[in-house]
């Protein structure tokens, strides 16, 4: 099982195949769209902190958030793939989470070239 910094925070446009993914691979996941569906960025960056969950994410927005408006989550995995399948983006983060890669106080962009990180401070 992971620890509590693991759990995480699918925003609705998260694949479900992904989420589903991290819940068989005995990730504390919860999905947006699934438990509290259309509600602003804002109250999912509440929510996240709130529980302390990384906020999964293929809108990029939340960076807006943070970094213009003061918002602090704990963390935000950004998706920004193109040509992806749907599972895609649950073994990216298994595998970067099994090689213990940083996420905490971090804003994460996946490309599929490359990973970005920023502070949020």
């Amino acid at each position: 099982m992971f620890v509590r910094r693991h759990e995480s925070l699918a925003d609705e446009n998260f694949l479900l195949t992904a989420f589903k993914i991290l819940l068989e691979s005995g990730y504390n996941s919860k999905h947006v769209a699934l438990e509290m569906p259309s509600i602003a960025d804002t109250e999912v960056t509440d929510f996240a902190i709130s529980e302390n969950r990384i906020i999964l994410t293929f809108d990029g927005d939340y960076g807006t958030l943070i970094f213009k408006f003061g918002y602090r989550p704990p963390r935000v995995v950004y998706f920004r793939l193109t040509n992806i399948t749907p599972d895609e983006p649950a073994h990216i983060l298994i595998n970067l989470l099994k090689e213990a890669y940083q996420f905490e106080a971090m804003h994460t962009v996946f490309e599929n070239d490359k990973i970005r990180q920023r502070r949020i401070l």
